[in-house]
Parts: structure tokens; C-alpha cells; sequence
């Protein structure tokens, strides 16, 4: 991962344009390829970014100080640099993932013995559905044939949407896989990550630990 602190402004163009002024930002270039600019705010939230696949381009000569990201689509991010005010890069290796704790363990456990309380005609592809940003906690087939991905959280909040998400993008882009769509599921949904679920097309599943366990039978409400 590349880090770097510069005083630059950010100009967008694609299916919109946008204009970030001269500021203090922190740039991010991963090993996947993306870029992300933040700013010392909005949490984990960046200003703007371009997603893997695409290429960045360091200018030189009387462009020196302008980088140029290009996206597949043709969509372009144009950063032009004013003052570099730190530049290093790491090597963070491979990530091990995010480790889930017993009772989310069990929930996807559990869901994958009973994959047909998704619906009617559910059936499993696989628990742990490796990726290259890390495993798919349920990867299964809905009636109709179609993939669908299914994230598992304890309590289920924006983040763990924002994690689907980026699975999504990237199991969609396998042709033998796609169109791939979105099951979050939790005990219990926060308002929020419902409606940003809901904004993405992503199904929200309410699980119940108890029912699932057979302690009780119930279903899973789906909303």
C-alpha cells in the first residue's frame, strides 16, 4: 500500500463531473489497483475514488505533478499535486480476513445446513467462498438459478453492507457466476445499514439463533 500526504486538488470525469479544491488530502493506492482520497473526516468514508480495475499514470516533464487514474469504463480521476508532504509504501501481504466471532460462526453454520429458510428452491455452493479480498461467508443458488452471496454479521451495520458490497462487485465481474445478487443477514439490522442495503439492492434477512438452532420453530423474517 502506497500512502500520500498532498496538498492537491481533485478533478472527476465520467458520468458526472466533480471538483475537489486545493487541500490537505491522504491518497491510498492499494495493491488492487484502486485510489481513494480522504480527508480528516467522514470516518472510513473517502472523498472520491476509482475501484480496481485501473491504472494510474504519474505524470512527468510540465505534468510532473498530475496523476491520472483511468477506470475500464473510460472514467477518469485527475490529481494534480501541489505539495508532497509524505510518500511511503508497505507491504501489508495478505490479509487473513476478518475472524467472526462463536455465535457468527454458528449463525453461518447453521444457515448453510438450512440453506432452504432463504426461500424455496434454495441450494448451497459453498460456505467460505474464497475471493481475492477475502471469503464469502455463504455462496448459494436461489430458485430461479441465480447466485446469490449471502454476508452473516452478529449485528449487522453499514459496514458489514459496505463489505457485501465490495464482494458483490467482484464476484460479478466472474461470467460463470454473475449476475450475483445480495442477502445481508444479521440478528438484528441497524435502521441505517437497512436502508443503504435497501439503496444497493441487497436482500435484509433477519436470522433468529434460537430457531435456527431448532429451539424454536420460526422462520426467518425477510424484509
Amino acid at each position: 500500500m502506497r500512502l500520500v500526504i498532498a496538498r492537491c486538488s481533485v478533478d472527476y470525469a465520467g458520468r458526472l463531473t466533480a471538483h475537489l479544491p486545493s487541500a490537505p488530502r491522504l491518497i491510498l493506492v492499494k495493491a488492487d489497483g484502486s485510489v481513494s482520497i480522504h480527508a480528516d473526516d467522514r470516518a472510513y468514508k473517502p472523498l472520491n475514488w476509482m475501484s480496481p480495475p485501473c491504472t494510474l499514470k504519474e505524470g512527468d516533464g510540465d505534468s510532473a505533478g498530475v496523476w491520472t487514474v483511468v477506470n475500464k469504463a473510460g472514467e477518469k480521476l485527475i490529481i494534480t499535486m501541489e505539495e508532497i508532504l509524505h510518500d511511503s509504501s508497505h507491504e501489508l501481504g495478505v490479509d487473513p480476513g476478518l475472524i467472526k466471532d462463536g455465535v457468527e460462526a454458528h449463525l453461518q453454520e447453521l444457515l448453510a445446513d438450512r440453506i432452504e429458510t432463504l426461500g424455496a428452491g434454495y441450494t448451497l455452493i459453498r460456505r467460505e467462498y474464497p475471493t481475492a479480498i477475502g471469503p464469502v461467508d455463504i455462496l448459494c443458488r436461489n430458485a430461479d438459478g441465480a447466485t446469490v452471496a449471502v454476508e452473516i454479521k452478529r449485528r449487522g451495520e453499514i459496514d458489514g453492507v459496505e463489505q457485501l458490497t465490495r464482494y458483490l462487485e467482484l464476484l460479478n465481474r466472474d461470467p460463470h457466476l454473475a449476475p450475483v445478487r445480495g442477502v445481508f443477514a444479521a440478528q438484528e439490522i441497524k435502521p441505517q445499514a437497512r436502508v443503504l442495503a435497501t439503496d444497493r439492492g441487497i436482500d435484509c434477512v433477519v436470522l433468529d439463533y434460537d430457531a435456527l438452532r431448532g429451539i424454536e420453530d420460526d422462520k426467518l423474517r425477510l424484509f
